[in-house]
């Protein structure tokens, strides 16, 4: 088997080899991906629902909730306002927004070298097809007498020669069907997101705004200060976020 593998890229020519490479870089993102979504899908409702049912009732614990899913796209969305010290219902939607345009960013990985792979195999096929059809006819003997060996000769190397476009096409296939899937994912989590998000908020004008019942916050873990660091640097310095300030 192996052999018989080997020989089909030798017959496809050099262009093989990225095309190989192409494969590989697919492979190794859909499994990446695989992983990454596998594990978010797995454990974010459970971990919204806690954090809803939460914040409800207490704030900084549904804060320490959302710090322990860190690890989690939602996790680091839910945290960001919840580490706020007493934000106004603005700042509370604007670090939501915030937070949720940096998740989005990074679900986003490995998109443009899917992209790459579907616009760039097909072609690299076509040229390693131009190529061997070169080849096969400059080889070819026209005025000899074994015309009907020269036949033979011609269709075994134009049969080689379309090798790599089947390649590509196999390639840039198997890209562009990760590639969608990836986006219908994204695509779900983005109005998932907003869902939670715009619900948070309400919980948030609710129970604690409207109500008037915004507590004395807790001086936030070193852990969660460099994980809101990482979430909002272009909000406010972590120093001044977690200062006393009065209650709305």
């Amino acid at each position: 088997m192996t052999t018989t593998v080997f020989d089909f890229l030798v017959k496809g020519g050099p262009v093989m080899v990225p095309i190989v490479g192409a494969s590989v870089f697919t492979v190794a993102c859909a499994l990446e991906r695989t992983t990454f979504w596998l594990d978010l899908l797995k454990r974010e409702a459970k971990v919204v629902s806690e954090v809803l049912d939460m914040a409800r009732k207490d704030l900084n614990e549904a804060a320490a909730i959302a710090s322990r899913s860190r690890d989690l796209p939602i996790g680091r969305f839910l945290l960001a306002p919840l580490s706020l010290q007493n934000p106004s219902p603005e700042t509370f939607r604007l670090s939501l927004e915030n937070a949720a345009e940096k998740e989005f960013v990074k679900m986003r990985k490995g998109d443009k070298l899917l992209e790459t792979v579907v616009a760039v195999s097909p072609l690299l096929g076509l040229l390693g097809t131009v190529t061997g059809l070169i080849a096969t006819f400059e080889n070819l003997n026209i005025g000899g007498g074994d015309s009907a060996g020269g036949a033979t000769e011609a269709a075994g190397g134009i049969g080689e020669a379309l090798i790599t476009t089947a390649a590509g096409m196999i390639v840039a296939i198997l890209a562009l069907l990760v590639l969608r899937v990836m986006v219908t994912l994204q695509a779900q989590q983005i109005d998932y997101f907003s869902e939670a998000g715009n619900e948070l908020e309400l919980i948030y004008r609710e129970y604690w705004v409207e109500a008037g019942r915004l507590p004395l916050r807790r001086s936030p873990t070193p852990t969660e200060r460099d994980s809101y660091a990482q979430l909002s640097p272009s909000l406010e310095s972590p120093s001044s976020q977690f200062t006393d300030r009065p209650s709305y």
